[in-house]
């Protein structure tokens, strides 16, 4: 395809391209790292567990979704190594959802991988024009939720 033909895209749609387009990128890298098990779901769910853990009701909460679905992808998670349940801090009888060492080798890979594609996105359009493109995006997102009780927002895969 040829630079014309994506001119011609609409905002919405040249948003989800270049969102799929670094998020493939990412997790092509993690699978040649070893990390070949790792959807994009579960980085949306690590998001939520660093530093210090989170609930299966947060966990639910974050992501839009079922405590059983929730329960089904840390039971995953928890076979593949990445994360533990441990038992809760406060609550006796709740459970908190933490990363491994694994897990934590992911999440430090997924932040050197995503740092070399904004350094290459910053060779392609210059740091200010990347860095206003953040600003921009940071501006509406927080515009589009600001009045809301909770963000309506949700990570998408």
């Amino acid at each position: 395809m040829t630079q014309e033909v994506f001119s011609e895209l609409d905002l919405t749609t040249l948003l989800s391209l270049s969102f799929s387009t670094s998020i493939n990128e990412l997790h092509d890298r993690l699978r040649e790292l070893g990390f070949a098990d790792i959807r994009p779901v579960h980085g949306f769910m690590f998001k939520c567990i660093v530093p210090n853990g989170a609930t299966g009701i947060e966990l639910a909460e974050y992501l839009g979704i079922t405590k059983q679905a929730v329960s089904k992808m840390v039971d995953y998670l928890e076979k593949s190594g990445y994360v533990i349940r441990e038992n809760h801090p406060t609550d006796k009888r709740g459970k908190i959802i933490v990363l491994t060492e694994r897990g934590w080798l992911a999440v430090k890979a997924k932040e050197e991988i995503l740092t070399e594609i904004e350094q290459r996105w910053i060779e392609i359009i210059g740091a200010e024009r990347l860095q206003m493109l953040k600003d921009d995006l940071t501006t509406l997102v927080y515009k589009a939720n600001e009045d809301k009780s909770t963000m309506r927002s949700r990570p998408v895969w």
